[in-house]
């Protein structure tokens, strides 16, 4: 099993979900750089937005101990290592599920690939639970991102089931300072509080019900420049591509206009050149700020979309692997009813891993000339 994702920058997580710990190692890190602690705190607090019933019943502190790489406040330059103790864990939930696999999880695709050696206990490897160093990564590229170019990346749920939010537009004129801050502090990150109303009593009815939801996110970003990304296969859509697909339940992503360029005629979708001073702009901008998996300096815009959770209370038609027989599941513990609404900071911080390499790569190529 490797989990491992970087060239220019590597990223390395590991643990399991019921384990003692999980973390993340990172090499190639600029030396000398200070991260901001308090705001990696704050990104780590938004992985569990409140106590209702769309917030997992969990409760994991999401502490991180830094371990090596980061001295007098700076990092070192050498691997850094961030360390979550898991503390909350009933693993007596997940004792009937290496027997009976949840429908559409990847329990039973697991059992296969490690001939039964897998741990099941909380999903493993394979649980959301690994997304809180995913996300303490993010949050530290995105401060970098910031610092040296002032990249600004604003997530929020474009949608629960029915129920859709505001978008954010062509020019991601949304992404600004002060709806970041406002949509940190809302348990449930919609634009529109009159969505965030219909999803509470959407997602209470399904909790009631023993049933999930799916939905969708979306991410704009502003400060990148012209040049990041290269052709074929380290585009920017490439990279961000895999990085957004690894995280647990996505099944869909969109850049710029996404799904709708297959009812629009080229004459519709292209984005107009202009000059604005000495600056290329386009006059729309439905191809999200990329072109030929490059950057061209306009807002990147995307959107991911999430299957509802396979973990029901739901009676569903499962398989016996120890007896090999048709049987039926109805998964016990602590499930979300729907995923997206923790879900915001770890497509965030995946978005920035993604840039920062991008931008690693496109400095090791300019050190060549």
């Amino acid at each position: 099993m490797r989990s491992t994702w970087g060239r220019a920058i590597q990223y390395s997580l590991f643990g399991e979900s019921h384990g003692p710990a999980i973390g993340i190692t990172i090499h190639h890190l600029p030396a000398g750089f200070k991260p901001d602690l308090e705001k990696l705190k704050a990104a780590m607090a938004r992985r569990k937005p409140g106590t209702g019933v769309y917030a997992t019943k969990r409760s994991e502190k999401d502490e991180f101990e830094i371990v090596s790489g980061f001295f007098q406040d700076v990092l070192t330059g050498a691997p850094l290592t961030a360390l979550f103790r898991n503390e909350d864990t009933r693993s007596s939930d997940y004792e009937a599920l290496k027997r009976f696999p949840r429908p559409s999880h990847a329990d039973f695709a697991a059992n296969a690939k490690y001939h039964g050696f897998n741990d099941p206990r909380g999903s493993g490897h394979f649980s959301g639970r690994l997304t809180a160093p995913l996300v303490f990564a993010g949050a530290l590229a995105a401060q970098i991102l910031e610092a040296e170019h002032g990249i600004r990346i604003l997530g929020h749920v474009a949608q629960v089931g029915d129920i859709i939010d505001t978008g954010i537009d062509d020019m991601a004129s949304q992404v600004t300072e002060e709806n970041q801050e406002a949509l940190r502090k809302k348990v449930m990150p919609f634009f529109s509080d009159d969505a965030i109303e219909q999803a509470k009593v959407m997602l209470a009815k399904a909790h009631e019900e023993g049933d999930s939801i799916g939905g969708a996110i979306e991410v704009g970003v502003t400060g990148l420049p012209v040049g990041w990304g290269d052709p074929v296969f380290e585009g920017i859509e490439s990279l961000l591509g895999q990085l957004l697909f690894s995280v647990p339940a996505v099944k869909a992503v969109e850049f710029g206009a996404g799904a709708a360029f297959a009812a629009m005629r080229g004459s519709e979708s292209n984005d107009p050149w202009r000059m604005e001073g000495d600056r290329v702009v386009s006059e729309t901008n439905h191809s999200g700020g990329i072109n030929g998996g490059i950057t061209n300096g306009m807002p990147m815009r995307l959107k991911v979309t999430f299957r509802p959770a396979s973990s029901i209370a739901l009676t569903q038609q499962t398989v016996d692997l120890r007896e090999h027989i048709n049987a039926e599941l109805s998964v016990t513990g602590r499930h979300d009813p729907t995923i997206v609404v923790r879900a915001v900071p770890v497509v965030e911080a995946v978005t920035a891993i993604g840039l920062l390499e991008a931008k690693a790569n496109a400095s090791e190529l300019l050190a060549r000339y």
